[in-house]
């Protein structure tokens, strides 16, 4: 053997010795040290690597007792990177597959984060602002006394606003369009399905100028009554009872 052959042997040993024994290493790694490899990987935000580790640890241990951390930080990774649909179905992964896991009311949290995240402005598309408000109200639902229940009805009642605006816009569009009977159902919309928000009081004062312009005066002074009742002061106040004064002159006596 001359002694160049032998030089090139060394090395190729060398190079197949320390593949395998990189490869080796991990295998022989637990579940726990393969998590705290990933988990740096992820508190120094190379997530890309951390999202391969978290997926070797879901092929390589299923059944541990962190499998439901990686799932979890699989979710966080894409969050992380503001991939939010992405996001959304490994937390629902975690969801769906380790009910039992004490990540799940964070997961399902996270869920509602993602979509909230992708909502849009209330002159779009509201799928994403629907899907959040409705992975929320799970999260109250299963999880009432969690520290986050709070944060998540607030974020409800934000997105519930969002959808009241698009509604009582449209509304308002119709009534400038001159498309009344239209008018009336958008505002009828926004006062039944979002009476909770600050778009109820202006909507039902605009269904009454809707009924108006129909020339349905019962209808008409009926809203402006229940307004009235309840809004007893405010910057709309005023209007109303200017207009109920002249729809009471449209109502012939009986």
């Amino acid at each position: 053997m001359t002694k160049k052959t032998f030089l090139a042997l060394c090395i190729l040993s060398a190079v197949i010795l320390q593949g395998c024994g990189s490869s080796g290493v991990t295998k022989m790694m637990s579940a726990e040290e393969r998590l705290e490899i990933a988990k740096r990987e992820f508190d120094d935000r190379d997530y890309l690597e951390a999202i391969k580790e978290f997926e070797a640890i879901k092929l390589q241990f299923p059944g541990s007792s962190v499998a439901d951390d990686a799932q979890f930080y699989l979710g966080e990774c894409r969050f992380n990177k503001e991939e939010y649909l992405l996001a959304a179905m490994e937390y629902q992964e975690l969801v769906r597959t380790m009910p039992a896991s004490p990540l799940l009311p964070m997961a399902q949290y996270k869920i509602g984060l993602s979509y909230y995240n992708l909502a849009p402005k209330s002159s779009l598309d509201q799928r994403y602002t629907q899907r959040a408000i409705d992975e929320f109200q799970a999260f109250i639902e299963y999880f009432p006394q969690h520290e986050l229940a709070q944060d998540a009805a607030n974020k409800i009642r934000e997105l519930n606003g969002r959808l009241a605006r698009k509604v009582f816009d449209a509304a308002e569009l119709y009534m400038k369009l001159e498309y009344y009977k239209s008018a009336t159902l958008y505002y009828t919309t926004v006062i039944e399905k979002f009476h909770d928000t600050e778009y109820a009081e202006p909507a039902l004062l605009g269904r009454a100028k809707s009924y108006v312009e129909r020339k349905k005066y019962e209808e008409a002074l009926r809203d402006l009554d229940r307004f009235l009742e309840k809004y007893t002061s405010g910057s709309l106040t005023g209007e109303a009872q200017s207009m109920r004064r002249d729809v009471e002159k449209q109502i012939k006596p009986s």
